[in-house]
């Protein structure tokens, strides 16, 4: 793995052990990136980076490799280099031989068993090379990258299930549907936490909620007591950066500097990974 990195397990294992959680922050430009680790250091945060396969595509896998090396040269924080929803072993095993300390795998729009199965195989080559594995079981609702589940498709996570899909993968932490969404929400979610509690009284690794953007701050704590340890965000960043690049652009239409409007967008995303950062309870635990 690239040289500073730490496997995702290490940060996990130390949330799990003090009890709170650590954000999925998405990665998918400079500006991004440059936001989440300045958050990340004001506060003293554990960093987990997430790149999806289309932020990958989108700046170029090289690009992702050098700007995260370039970033690790001057911080201390442990921060691991995670793909998020990796849809397949051929992409896990890219990101793995270029430097990545976690990968996803998500199998989880296949039957159960199919499910293991592809994550098992994940498993056994990223486990040779101290590489961080997470699995889905059970599916959100919205949209991540190309990827589209409805509602007749989503399934929430069964924990007699997620017991056995533990224990016969072998995963590092494993993502769980409880309600809550990708993308933007049509309206408040409702999180089945009697579901989160009977799992995470079922399996003994950390985990992990996706879509947590537009999920209220009580609902994430409360989640976060009953044994999430990682938290995805994404939709509510780049919202915070376009909120200010529309301001700056209403406010003067004949701005043209990229560095005029990208740089305080930027510091306007960097307001809201300080204010996720403070929901999970990471501030002040890095290492």
């Amino acid at each position: 793995m690239l040289s500073q990195l730490v496997p995702m397990a290490d940060i996990l294992e130390e949330a799990d052990r003090e009890g709170y959680a650590v954000g999925g922050f998405n990665v998918n430009n400079l500006e991004s990136l440059q936001a989440i680790i300045k958050a990340a250091e004001e506060e003293n945060s554990p960093l987990i980076l997430a790149t999806s396969e289309g932020a990958i595509s989108y700046m170029g896998m090289d690009h992702v490799v050098g700007m995260v090396e370039g970033f690790l040269k001057n911080t201390d924080l442990p921060v691991a280099l995670h793909l998020d929803h990796g849809g397949s072993f051929e992409a896990a095993m890219r990101c793995i031989r270029k430097g990545w300390s976690s990968v996803m795998i998500d199998a989880s729009k296949e039957p159960f068993e199919k499910n293991i199965e592809k994550t098992k195989e994940v498993v056994k080559a990223a486990h040779s090379v101290g590489v961080t594995v997470e699995a889905e079981l059970g599916r959100l609702v919205g949209s991540e990258d190309d990827i589209t589940v409805t509602e007749k498709e989503a399934a929430m996570t069964k924990p007699e299930e997620a017991a056995e899909f533990v224990e016969r993968t072998e995963v590092d932490c494993l993502a769980v549907a409880i309600g809550t969404a990708h993308g933007v929400y049509k309206g408040e979610p409702e999180l089945d936490f009697e579901r989160l509690e009977k799992i995470n009284d079922e399996v003994d690794v950390p985990l992990v909620l996706h879509g947590a953007s537009g999920v209220p701050a009580e609902d994430v704590e409360k989640s976060i007591d009953l044994g999430i340890r990682k938290v995805n965000v994404n939709t509510a960043f780049q919202q915070a950066f376009t909120a200010k690049l529309r301001d700056l652009l209403e406010e003067d239409p004949e701005l043209y500097d990229p560095r005029k409007y990208c740089g305080p967008s930027r510091d306007a995303m960097a307001e809201k990974v300080k204010e996720k950062i403070h929901t999970f309870g990471s501030q002040n635990k890095a290492w």
